[in-house]
């Protein structure tokens, strides 16, 4: 299979075996030499199973129900492979304890002939190493134990257990372990008398019955007609009469006889009494899927299915949940087959054996089944970690789904598709349990095989049902030895006579059911599969084919980027991207993408082919729209064709094998005796028919050959050493571990494969560090320092919440005792209870911050404790995070954000004594190496900027603390006027609030302004001393820390400076003292800052000589600046900084356009009354309104006349503000006011041209330069495509 290591589908098997229908026939039960021996692995799952709840006073095995304290009859023994035919085949060697374990996964079980022993089917999947499977079907029946030596055991057991449990009663009615068992399994029956009636075996009285199985398997899921032959066997076996020939001519037949039909083609063979029919879709038809998806959306309802099917689809961890066997494989083979093009990937283990429980600790996703007992309540269910769990309780109809789970694109629609189908089958969407469990247990166990066995049941299901719930009845047994011993015969209830009439119409009916099942399976599938052709109709144009050849591809695998996720997200509607963030980081997708890059050098994997195929076929018939992505819902066309070419192929049969015939056995072996399976003759069924048949001989052999050439591509020349290594490695995580080994089960395999688990841990956490570290970095990088650094909001949030998952996944890996849905919440709590004890002894030293941050007037901001406990208690107090997982995931983020999680993760651990208690020893916490090397890789996404809590949770309410720092040496020491201070962040402002007087420092609480951006201050100008010089404001985030720096440096007071009583400051994020020595490891460029001080400054006498830049520099800093803007406009929405910053910070436009303006203006005058801009500004004002009355009709000039006009308008909205704006700020609010209205470049050349200009400019200034001016205003027309919106707090109060 092209190598790709991917699990193939159902269908793409078929190349691994030769072209034969069945591989082996086996048949499992008990040893009657070896008696009766208890299942070993039951026993190790109890050792398992004490261990893993840390050996607590016998803490209820009840979840195992192999306990040894329960009834004989209910434990489970140890079963055999009794015979398997043929020996071995090469290409699939017979894996004699996998197939013992999963014909019989709960062991040998006995009855009584009080019990009801109906037949079982059910079937398996065992997937191999490389990813192959092979499919087992079993139908598994009771047969009379006809050992004397087991019957006596059986007696002996029952003798002890009572005199055991009689003491155990006696001695204490306190529910010890033993009884607590039984409780639980006979339904808590503590009296005496009620457990001895309803659990014994008498010798004397009572028949005992042993399980046994009959089993075939096969390369391809050809389910219904291997259920069919195994019923007819097993009617051959029961019947009165002996079957026409010999059991081993029909088995000798289906092992050798059958093939393959091929694809696209139908095949009918003969089972005992009826011949048996089976198809296989076409090469571009959907794989073959025979598992009716009738049942699963039965079963769990068409909602419940569809949100199953997007947590597979996100590689979550899925446990099914049922009594039945089979119905746990038809719901994972159902949902698995929906996927298509795309293939689980992960652990994938349909039916769990009682013995391979501790896999659900895997820290790994997985697609497992469990078995549930009777009687036993979820709620007992005791599951390793439950954070990343969707837990599916197919019998009860319900599921349990992850907390923060995206929505599949267009469900509403998608649903209604699916009912409107499901419905044209007379199939209700919620599913069909309306029937209590007892009635719909009756119906499974009775009519599952007798009447819904479709052509083989015979009867009719009225008929039956009465018959068959009687049968098994003691009374209606006693009745009838009665009437047999007085001479009366009791009518079979008139069997016989309905048979012959009503079997032409049932078969009917059966062969329409079966076809309606077939067809309602493609159907459903072709909708599934055409949602995933519309949506990733144009995945191709993203695959990034970076290789040469396959060689070099392979060995850099790892290092390389498959597929330009951003770009394709970019194109995608916005309601898809919650859903396709996280879909396209996993690994089916990955897998997916890698086999399409692979094709170019090798076969096209078969599901890529029909998947491509059909996009072709949608390009088709698009041809004459464009293709543009819409969110439009779009149906699935193809229905009917794919119903019909199944119904032809039902309909015609294009193949029939050879009938089934007397086959050369020894006389008078094998005699027929009703009720048991004869030995087999092994030695007529070890091996095929001698070369008489051409098709055996001649396509086996070819398909030998080409099957070798499959499985060792060697011919693409590719070493098969490469090839592994990649296999092994290049797929990461969880590939190695897909299928946990069913044999050998030493403690030793269990400690190996945790030690895989650990490996893989560490490896997924490195690649998952790394990849949030390059999306970042790379992003910063790019942007050369300008705004602020940041990847998508919806990729980074999509990255941090797999980080979670992961961590999550590590916490839960080796618990001792679970509690609560999060272990990471649970240790942390517990690690604050011990802390807390300890605080409350002595208190605990506290982990300082960063210094305290000094300024030159000494004010400052006291330090952040930095603790553990703390980020918990701000957790523990928002109201909005109602679950442990949630919490969890909220204090990692803000640990991330405050750059801590690998120093609070450390803390957490280093208290030894706590870890030690609650993890095994096997745990990954507990693997010093691996630990250290895990904390390192999350010490290293300290190097960039989070804002993964602030950015989540907007709407709680956050503690900030301001300060406001002075100048002292230039400024009061006291003020007289009533200062206030306003603080904007992305989210919202705090309003005007006032500042007790002198108090330079404030905190105040307020709904989470996000990441701040502006902070306006200002004062009454009250009282004597009212002129105020600050340095700048600092305002701190006292939740995750961040402190932001607002430079000011201006004066605050009238007749002073330019006369402001407010400023508008914008602000800058400082670097943590956690940042500082990492900046100097790693090189990303300087952030933004904001206006500096030396700047803003017109007081010569502060700042002695201001160097000022020249002409050519000004010219300069404005073609950067209006870049800025369009860089930030072309960038996606999410990624976006501010555009304050871009407008009025340092190196802004505004600042720009000052330098422009300030170029050769001749600023100081006499008695020092300086001149600013702004008094320019109203000059010109002045002048075009004393101009107004010139009366000219040229339309130039009009135009120049509204601009004007437009202008005097601006200047005058602002001076008349209500607001005590300085002349710069006043300044500010024109630029920024007229860049949003697209002015700018009409004002320029009315200023160049008015006469104040000669009076206030000299000759060589920028705006008396024609040239210039002409350039600016080009350069200002580029930002006039945009649109641009203003923060509130920049032009408050100004009325346009």
């Amino acid at each position: 299979m092209s190598g790709s290591g991917a699990a193939p589908g159902p269908g793409s098997g078929s190349s691994q075996a030769a072209c034969r229908f069945a591989h082996y026939f086996v048949l499992c039960g008990i040893d009657a030499d070896s008696g009766l021996e208890p299942d070993e692995l039951a026993v190790l799952y109890q050792w398992l199973e004490a261990d893993r709840h840390g050996k607590s006073q016998g803490a209820a095995n009840t979840t195992s129900g192999e306990n040894f304290d329960q009834s004989p009859l209910r434990r489970t023994f140890k079963s055999k492979v009794l015979a398997h035919y043929p020996q071995n085949i090469e290409w699939n060697p017979f894996d004699q304890d996998a197939v013992n374990m999963l014909c019989m996964p709960k062991g040998l079980s006995f009855r009584t002939q009080t019990d009801s022993r109906d037949p079982q089917f059910h079937s398996f999947i065992i997937t191999r190493e490389d990813g192959s499977r092979t499919y087992g079907f079993v139908l598994t029946f009771y047969e009379e134990v006809t050992s004397k030596q087991i019957c006596t055991a059986m007696q002996t057991l029952y003798q002890m257990h009572n005199a055991e449990h009689y003491s155990s009663v006696c001695a204490s009615s306190s529910c010890s372990m033993d009884s607590l068992a039984s409780s639980i399994d006979e339904g808590d029956t503590t009296s005496l008398l009620k457990l001895q009636r309803y659990n014994s075996y008498d010798i004397s009285r009572d028949t005992l019955y042993v399980s046994k199985s009959i089993c075939l398997i096969t390369p391809l899921p050809f389910m219904q007609a291997c259920k069919k032959f195994l019923i007819q066997l097993y009617k051959a076996v029961t019947s009165q009469q002996p079957p026409p020939l010999p059991l081993e001519s029909y088995i000798h037949n289906i092992l050798y006889e059958v093939p393959l039909p091929p694809p696209g083609r139908s095949l009918k063979f003969y089972g005992v009494y009826e011949p048996i029919i089976c198809q296989r879709p076409g090469p571009s038809e959907l794989p073959l899927s025979d598992y009716p998806l009738r049942e699963a959306f039965e079963f769990l309802g068409l909602e419940n299915l569809v949100q199953v099917f997007t947590c597979v689809l996100l590689e979550m961890q899925i446990l099914l949940y049922s009594q039945d066997y089979q119905r746990l494989m038809t719901v994972a083979e159902g949902i698995t087959t929906l996927l298509f093009p795309f293939q689980w990937q992960h652990v994938y283990v349909p039916i769990l054996p009682a013995s391979l429980l501790h896999f659900l600790d895997a820290p790994v996703p997985y697609l497992m089944g469990l078995q549930s007992k009777e009687g036993t309540d979820r709620s007992k269910l005791e599951l390793p970690q439950e954070a990343n769990l969707c837990f599916v309780d197919i019998d009860n109809h319900c599921i349990e789904l992850p907390e923060e789970f995206p929505q599949f694109p267009n469900k509403v629609d998608f649903i209604q598709e699916l009912s409107e189908v499901l419905l044209q089958f007379g199939i209700p969407p919620e599913g069909s349990l309306h029937c209590s469990e007892s009635a719909t247990k009756l119906k499974n166990l009775v009519l599952k095989d007798l009447v819904n066995d479709k052509k083989n049941g015979n009867v009719s299901a009225n008929n039956i049902s009465m018959y068959e719930l009687l049968k098994g009845n003691e009374t209606i047994a006693r009745l009838q030895a009665l009437a047999k011993r007085t001479g009366v015969t009791v009518e079979k209830m008139d069997l016989s006579a309905s048979l012959s009439e009503k079997e032409k119409d049932l078969k009917l009916q059966c062969e329409e059911a079966e076809l309606r099942d077939y067809q309602l399976n493609v159907q459903l599938r072709e909708v599934f599969a055409n949602r995933f052709t519309q949506m990733f109709a144009d995945y191709e144009a993203f695959v990034i084919q970076s290789a040469q050849d396959l060689e070099s591809w392979l060995t850099n695998r790892e290092q390389m980027q498959n597929f330009d996720k951003a770009s394709f997200l970019s194109d995608q509607p916005e309601p898809y991207l919650p859903f396709l963030s996280r879909f396209i980081e996993t690994q089916m997708f990955a897998t997916f993408i890698d086999n399409k890059i692979m094709s170019q050098w090798e076969e096209k994997e078969p599901l890529l082919r029909v998947f491509d195929s059909r996009i072709e076929k949608i390009r088709l018939y698009n041809v004459r729209a464009p293709t543009l992505r819409t969110s439009i819902y779009q149906k699935c066309s193809s229905l009917k064709e794919a119903a019909q070419s199944i119904e032809q192929r039902l309909m015609k049969m294009d193949h029939t094998a050879i009938h089934p015939h007397l086959l050369d056995m020894k006389i008078g072996q094998g005699k027929y005796e009703q009720g048991f399976f004869p030995k087999l003759q092994s030695d007529v069924l070890a091996t095929g028919p001698t070369n008489n048949n051409r098709w055996v001989s001649r396509s086996a052999t070819t398909q030998r050959r080409k099957d070798r050439l499959r499985q060792h591509p060697d011919h693409v020349g590719l070493d098969s050493d490469v090839r592994e290594k990649y296999m092994q490695e290049a797929r990461s995580l969880g590939k190695n571990l897909r299928q946990p080994k069913l044999s050998d089960l030493s403690p030793a395999v269990i400690a190996q494969t945790n030690w895989k688990f650990v490996e893989g841990l560490l490896k997924e956490c490195r690649m998952k560090t790394k990849r949030m570290l390059v999306e970042k970095m790379g992003h910063e990088a790019v942007e050369l320092g300008h705004g602020e650094a940041n990847i998508t909001g919806l990729e980074e949030n999509t990255l941090i919440a797999s980080l979670c998952d992961l961590l999550e996944r590590i916490w839960s890996h080796g618990l001792q005792v679970k509690q609560g849905k999060s272990a990471l919440w649970s240790h942390l709590i517990q690690f604050q209870d011990r802390e807390e004890k300890q605080e409350h002894l002595a208190e605990s030293p506290v982990a300082l911050g960063p210094e305290r941050r000094k300024s030159d007037s000494g004010v400052m901001l006291p330090t952040l404790r930095v603790s553990l406990i703390q980020d918990m208690r701000h957790i523990q107090n928002m109201s909005e995070i109602k679950t442990d997982v949630g919490r969890a995931r909220a204090w990692i983020r803000l640990s991330l954000e405050k750059k801590l999680l690998s120093q609070h993760l450390k803390q957490l651990l280093s208290n030894q004594p706590l870890t030690r208690k609650l993890y095994k020893r096997y745990a990954f916490l507990r693997c010093e190496e691996e630990r250290e090397q895990f904390l390192y890789h999350l010490l290293s996404l300290n190097a960039v900027d989070y804002f993964c809590f602030t950015s989540v949770f907007t709407t709680i309410m956050i503690p900030y603390r301001s300060v406001i720092i002075p100048i002292k040496k230039l400024s009061n020491a006291i003020i007289t006027s009533n200062p206030w201070i306003c603080v904007s962040g992305e989210l919202g402002d705090t309003g005007v609030m006032q500042i007790p007087k002198n108090l330079l420092e404030m905190t105040f609480e307020c709904q989470n302004l996000g990441k701040l951006t502006t902070v306006q201050i200002g004062h009454d100008n009250s009282g004597l001393l009212a002129k105020w010089l600050v340095d700048c404001v600092m305002v701190r985030n006292e939740i995750t820390g961040h402190t932001y720096k607002f430079p000011c440096g201006r004066w605050l007071g009238k007749g002073i400076d330019d006369g402001s009583l407010e400023r508008i400051l914008i602000g800058e994020l400082m670097a943590s003292a956690a940042d500082e020595d990492l900046v100097k490891q790693c090189r990303t460029p300087p952030q933004q800052k904001s206006p500096t001080t030396a700047r803003r400054l017109s007081i010569t006498s502060l700042t002695g000589k201001v160097t000022k830049p020249n002409a050519g520099q000004i010219q300069e800093g404005i073609g950067e600046a209006v870049n800025n803007i369009v860089k930030h406009f072309h960038k996606p929405e999410k990624e976006r900084g501010s555009l304050t910053v871009l407008l009025c910070g340092e190196n802004g436009l505004v600042a720009a356009l000052e330098q422009v303006f300030h170029h050769g203006f001749k600023s100081a005058r006499i008695f020092h009354k300086n001149v600013f801009i702004w008094d320019f500004i109203e000059k010109a004002v002045a002048y075009f309104e004393t101009t107004d009355q010139i009366l000219d009709s040229e339309d130039d000039v009009l135009i120049q006349k509204s601009s004007c006009k437009t202008f005097c308008h601006y200047v005058n909205a602002i001076n008349t503000a209500p607001r005590n704006i300085g002349k710069d700020g006043k300044f500010q609010i024109l630029v920024c006011l007229g860049t949003r209205d697209r002015l700018l470049p009409q004002w320029i050349p009315l200023l160049a041209e008015c006469p104040a200009i000669t009076r206030m400019y000299e000759e060589s200034a920028l705006l008396r330069d024609r040239m210039t001016v002409n350039s600016l205003i080009r350069i200002l027309q580029t930002i006039q495509d945009f649109t641009i919106v203003l923060e509130g707090s920049l032009i408050k109060g100004v009325d346009v």
